[in-house]
């Protein structure tokens, strides 16, 4: 069996194991993924090129279902291809499955986990970035996509990039089935309202029957054909395809057939199969690699001024020039991030991302499959409009390394609307994540070089105003630790980041009292440095340029809340919705300046001495 006939036939045999699978565990998006059947069938069996003994290697197609809950269709295909079992196929949602409700890279053969609709597209640029840009290999994404989700606005942002940066090895498959989960979807089957903003967006566009399977074929050789713009394939589909009971028939989003239903849907699809299809590998040779040139790391005097953003610059551009496997993104704001200095040293692997914080991380995901150490960087405040983006990589198990810049009262007029004060708190509470507070230009520049080689998602905020030199270049800053600026018996203040300095002119003050004050810089906010917290016998003053919920303060007390004996803890933060105004009447409005700290610490310790 070949051709046409063979595809009709996988296309039924994926039918038949998403009713199958969904009926066993008695959950999931049959029908969904029926609709989409035909065209998952053609590419795998005349289109895709990928190693399945080899999923890591840059050479293969990649392939990402953005419509992630048509899983069945996702594990049949697997089951075609001879890597997954009869017996694994059997447990579609089961505890302790490889095989979840929605796909994630617990499974070898997907590259990110997807059921956050609209952020399947955004990757794939991030993918087809990387082979044309990067790796320079000739390997194709495709990227399927659900109609309902071309209703998110991360899918235009994919659109306008991708058109922007040429991504003719990328190819979006549209499956309007016309049904979304509680009924039709804002434009039903009118295929024209997706074919002609594509075109707009710049991409070639193509319209099809999506179970015609000689037109399937036709439009995927038309995509591989075409140069210098992405393709979309804008495919008429039904939902719940080959069941009459369920064909474009509402109500069934996200349902299971009965055992009955599920018997008589088997039959009419024509029963169980065993189609197993020989996927070629690709052949395309190794992939570009840049080679170091070497860098001189940055080294700023102890004393001086430098803002660590700068910093945050510095490093990055010698980062990029001791290793040839990062890579840069930033959202349009690169003169203030410095990630600009990154880009004038090392071009062709800098990525302007425009306004699009969204696209922006997804490009990010997407490169990182491939073996990139992407970092990407924009105001803080403005990774908020990405922070789903953040969640699903974190379940993704990618690897990115994130930082943002103008955190905090303490960047001045511009504003509480570009004030980040909830970013710690944000980052903190991603899986497995890392988060940084670096307070001067060599803590900055050893941090970022420590990022480089961090799993997991990793998080630098850094500060718009110059701040003085504390420690030498030499100075090393471990993940997970801390450093004590001052030793003291009456009192521990605990900041990190701009209010370190604070702290330490309150702990001149407090000196001249006869007030003992210890000073730690938390730069490391996740992992804490819980051993030197525990330590602390005396009582604590926490101070953040942050809210109060979530940030420094409440990583303290979350180290001691399980001490017996534990000393008490006041925490200084912004409480109030700031305004406009200079750095220092902003600190001092918030209450977390020098005069706060010394405020606060004097009521400590006389109350401790009471």
């Amino acid at each position: 069996m070949e051709g046409p006939e063979l595809w009709r036939e996988l296309g039924q045999q994926l039918r038949v194991d998403a009713v199958r699978a969904s009926a066993k565990a008695g959950s999931g998006h049959p029908t969904s993924s029926m609709s989409a059947a035909d065209l998952a069938a053609v590419l795998l069996a005349a289109h895709f090129r990928y190693d399945y003994d080899e999923p890591k290697s840059p050479a293969n197609d990649r392939l990402v279902f953005s419509k992630g809950h048509a899983s069945p269709l996702v594990y049949g295909l697997f089951r075609a291809a001879g890597v997954l079992s009869e017996e694994e196929f059997g447990t579609y949602r089961q505890f302790g499955s490889r095989l979840e409700g929605h796909p994630t890279p617990v499974l070898p053969w997907v590259d990110v986990a997807t059921g956050s609709l609209g952020q399947g597209l955004p990757i794939g640029v991030g993918m087809a970035l990387a082979g044309k840009r990067l790796d320079r290999l000739p390997f194709r994404t495709w990227v399927i996509c659900g109609d309902s989700e071309m209703a998110e606005g991360s899918m235009w942002e994919a659109a306008e990039h991708a058109a922007f940066y040429e991504l003719d090895n990328l190819t979006a498959i549209v499956d309007v089935n016309r049904l979304g989960q509680r009924g039709e979807t804002m434009h039903g089957w009118d295929l024209s309202s997706y074919s002609d903003r594509f075109r707009a967006f710049g991409w070639h566009a193509i319209e099809i029957d999506g179970h015609d399977v000689a037109q399937i074929d036709a439009a995927y050789t038309e995509a591989e054909r075409t140069t210098g713009r992405p393709t979309a394939i804008v495919a008429k589909t039904i939902k719940g395809k080959g069941y009459s009971k369920l064909e474009d028939e509402g109500g069934w989003h996200g349902k299971a057939t009965s055992p009955e239903d599920s018997e008589e849907a088997i039959a009419e699809l024509g029963g169980i199969r065993n189609i197993v299809v020989e996927v070629p590998k690709p052949d395309h040779g190794a992939p570009h690699r840049f080679e170091p040139a070497g860098a001189d790391w940055p080294a700023y005097e102890v004393g001086s001024e430098v803002a660590t953003r700068k910093a945050y610059g510095d490093a990055l551009a010698a980062l990029g020039g001791e290793r040839g496997d990062v890579v840069v993104l930033d959202g349009e704001v690169s003169n203030s991030t410095y990630s600009e200095i990154f880009r004038d040293a090392h071009p062709d692997r800098f990525f302007e991302m425009y306004i699009a914080e969204q696209q922006m991380v997804a490009a990010a995901v997407g490169l990182q499959v491939l073996g990139w150490k992407p970092f990407a960087s924009t105001f803080a405040a403005f990774l908020s409009r990405a922070y789903d983006f953040v969640r699903m990589a974190a379940i993704s198990r990618a690897t990115l390394k994130l930082c943002g810049s103008h955190a905090g009262v303490s960047i001045g007029e511009d504003g509480p609307s570009q004030m980040a004060l909830e970013d710690l708190a944000e980052f903190r509470a991603i899986n497995g994540s890392t988060v940084l507070y670096p307070c001067d230009g060599n803590q900055t520049a050893r941090l970022v070089r420590a990022m480089a080689d961090l799993d997991g998602i990793s998080y630098l905020r850094t500060t718009r105003a110059n701040t003085p030199v504390l420690y030498g270049p030499d100075e090393e800053f471990p993940v997970g630790g801390s450093k004590t600026l001052r030793e003291g018996d009456d009192v521990a203040i605990v900041a990190a980041g701009i209010t370190v300095h604070e702290a330490l002119k309150a702990a001149e003050a407090l000196q001249a009292d006869g007030i003992s004050a210890r000073v730690i810089d938390l730069y490391s906010v996740k992992p804490v440095d819980e051993e030197t917290l525990r330590a602390l016998a005396t009582p604590i003053v926490t101070v953040e340029d942050h809210w109060p919920e979530g940030g420094l303060g409440d990583a303290v007390l979350g180290t001691l809340a399980a001490e017996e004996e534990r000393p008490r803890v006041v925490k200084l933060a912004v409480r109030d919705l700031p305004h406009s105004g200079k750095p220092a009447e902003l600190l001092a409005a918030a209450g977390i300046d020098a005069a706060a700290i010394e405020q606060a610490a004097r009521q400590l310790v006389r109350v401790g001495v009471a």
